[in-house]
């Protein structure tokens, strides 16, 4: 079959760099889901993208669709024929709006019944006429913000300034915001001209000669390249930070590195903070000598080439030096403060408006971190230095520096605790408090910044769920999620044998004064939301997925614990006597879910020795399960499994005397709780 290029490319006013890369991908999964869709054959795709243009090529797409042979079910054979044998209305009726005859129709059993069926030839369409649809796919791409312009109804994330469509060397018509589709594109808006796309295949080429890299790839390449060789030429260490990379290369469409200077005096700025200047307001790069000291210089990206480079070098240099300054004055300023300053102002600044002020906040933190110092039996000294580092661990967000530079928060504040005379330890624990910052984020160190962490983390989440500000969906504007996986990775790495539920119920109980649901209904959400983190946790350590769900319906007392549980259950499937073990297990927990009158159990309404034995075994362990390991305790609960087989075939449960069937539900009630009390066995496939 025959087959063109296609190319689709959306000329649009400069993107925010942050939005490309996954508008690029939707705008890819858009197209190919097309293609599979209408049953276009295809080859490799590529994607391009720059400030300006998002853009695919697809290679080898076949003229036409496949052509398909299909069956269309009608309806059963007794609805089709008469009594006499002959076509019914029905019949008739179904191969009719198939463009069939009643000849055409043979019959299939479907589950016993049989039904009328006829095969349909489908030719396919020409491509040309399904690739107009592409507007719908241009149209459909959805984005974090969307603006609108002039009167079109049309949202999007900037307004549309041309569209190229080809198909081979023919245009697919389009029209959008009267836009209509052509073969022109534009190149660099300064360095570049308008230039007409003959072919798909020519479209990067022709790009480039208009002062476009339109490769995404091959942008980051050579800046890549052209930094190394500026290190190399200097004998600097340029840090390539990923994120910031990512967006300069989103940021050009040709780009040439460059480099300036700074005075030495504003060295005497913490590294913290001419990084975040030089990164977060100017998207510079920093440099570094061999022994990773910070030197008086900057890399930066330019979207041009080589010409007037000394002009551009000089505005950079003279834009960072006001930067700087700026940064040295609000650095100079915030040490005239107190930390008791910081936090009297923290009085008046207002949390959430449901909830309180900061100060309200940090009050509940520390609360929060002396019960969590008592449940993991800290040190009085170390208890100390925990509740002093959650007194003040917010104080630097009334300081110039983070309300300049929120990114430094935490930062910040170690730093100035460390001028105001604070302990190390204090110090160092105000900065990992906010630790994790992102699923990849390192962890607090010190068992005092993952106190104040935990506590902090803890009283976010219950107080703003207490409100009913729950995460739904995709929303989560105040990162609940993020931080909830943040405690989970905390308790989960450190080993820390921290009660999860006491510690939800300590946060919700600070909470009363600005509940506005009840303490159950808040505390369902809760249990609930963390729940899925916990089933992360364990899908990330390759537990399956019916031990994943057997094991989080029982109570998640620790999640150290609730690992080990899991981790448990995924060694002992594969012995040979777990689906023994598990089917005695299961029985006792089915059996007893008809106990609906739970009472004590008597002995003495036994009437047989497997009776006595069951319930003798069971009083054991259950003297024993407060103080085994998990191990022990499953080794204990399958250590049940003869006397449970031989109580049921010795005992009839569901007898007629209501006393003797109640006791005997009652026992299995009681085994069967401290069964759950593990995992719930029956959710586990013991095939």
């Amino acid at each position: 079959m025959k087959t063109n290029d296609f190319l689709l490319e959306i000329g649009l006013e400069e993107v925010p760099a942050r939005f490309i890369n996954l508008a690029q991908k939707q705008f890819v999964s858009k197209i190919e889901q097309l293609l599979q869709t209408n049953r276009i054959s295809y080859g490799h795709i590529r994607s391009f993208s720059t400030p300006r243009r998002l853009a695919v090529l697809v290679e080898h797409v076949a003229e036409k669709q496949l052509d398909v042979e299909e069956e269309v079910k009608g309806p059963s054979k007794k609805v089709a024929l008469d009594e006499h044998g002959n076509w019914t209305k029905a019949a008739v009726g179904f191969t009719k709006g198939q463009g069939k005859t009643t000849e055409d129709i043979y019959f299939r059993e479907v589950k016993g019944t049989e039904y009328v069926y006829v095969k349909k030839y489908k030719k396919g369409e020409e491509t040309e006429k399904i690739l107009q649809r592409v507007d719908e796919v241009i149209t459909s791409l959805s984005f974090p913000k969307n603006m609108k312009w002039s009167s079109f109804d049309l949202r999007y994330i900037r307004p549309i300034r041309w569209i190229v469509a080809l198909y081979g060397d023919r245009v697919i018509d389009l029209n959008i915001t009267n836009v209509p589709s052509g073969k022109m594109t534009y190149g660099h808006r300064f360095l570049g001209n308008k230039v007409a796309i003959d072919e798909p295949e020519n479209y990067e080429r022709l790009l480039l000669s208009q002062y476009v890299i339109a490769d995404e790839k091959k942008r980051k390449e050579a800046i890549v390249q052209q930094m190394n060789e500026l290190a190399e030429q200097h004998r600097w260490v340029i840090p390539m930070d990923e994120e910031l990379l990512q967006e300069v290369t989103n940021l050009v469409e040709y780009p040439t590195v460059l480099y300036g200077e700074f005075d030495e005096e504003f060295l005497q700025l913490p590294n913290d903070v001419l990084i975040t200047t030089m990164k977060e307001h100017q998207r510079y790069f920093p440099v570094k000598n061999t022994e990773g000291t910070l030197l008086p210089y900057f890399v930066t990206v330019r979207n041009g080439d080589h010409r007037h480079l000394q002009t551009v070098r000089r505005g950079n240099e003279k834009v960072l030096r006001a930067r700087l300054k700026d940064a040295v004055f609000f650095y100079q300023e915030d040490q005239k403060l107190s930390i008791e300053n910081c936090l009297e102002k923290l009085k008046h600044v207002v949390y959430h408006d449901e909830i309180g002020t900061y100060s309200e906040k940090l009050a509940r933190v520390r609360k929060l971190a002396e019960f969590i110092s008592s449940e993991m039996d800290l040190a009085t000294e170390k208890k100390n230095t925990v509740v002093r580092a959650a007194e003040i661990c917010k104080f630097d967000l009334v300081t110039q520096m983070v309300g300049e530079f929120p990114e430094l928060q935490g930062t910040m504040g170690e730093q100035y605790a460390r001028i105001f005379g604070e302990a190390d330890s204090v110090s160092k624990a105000i900065r990992e408090h906010y630790l994790p910052k992102h699923a990849e984020d390192e962890l607090p160190e010190s068992e005092v910044g993952v106190v104040v962490s935990i506590a902090d983390k803890i009283d976010t989440i219950v107080s703003l769920f207490a409100v009913g500000l729950v995460p739904t969906g995709s929303q989560d504007p105040y990162g609940l999620r993020r931080q909830a996986a943040g405690i989970v990775r905390i308790l989960a790495e450190k080993n820390w044998p921290l009660s999860f539920e006491e510690l939800l119920n300590k946060s919700l109980l600070l909470t009363e004064s600005f509940q506005k649901r009840s303490k159950e209904e808040i505390l369902s959400d809760l249990k609930g939301f963390f729940q899925l983190r916990f089933k992360h946790l364990l899908d990330e350590r390759k537990i399956r997925y019916d031990i994943v769900d057997a094991v989080l319906r029982a109570p998640v007392k620790t999640v150290h614990s609730l690992i080990d549980r899991a981790e448990l259950l995924q060694e002992m499937k594969d012995t040979p006597s777990f689906k023994t073990d598990m089917e005695a297990l299961i029985r006792v927990i089915h059996i007893a879910e008809k106990c609906d009158e739970e009472m004590t159990v008597d002995p003495s309404l036994f009437d047989n020795e497997s009776e006595n034995l069951l319930y003798e075994n069971y009083v054991t362990i259950k003297k024993e399960l407060h103080r085994v390991d998990n191990r022990e305790y499953y080794q204990l609960l399958v250590g049940l499994k003869d006397s449970i087989n031989d109580f049921f075939d010795c005992t009839m449960v569901m007898v007629d005397s209501k006393t003797v069937r109640n006791n005997r539900l009652s026992l299995l009630k009681k085994i069967a709780e401290i069964i759950l009390a593990f995992a719930h066995f029956q959710h586990i496939s013991v095939k």
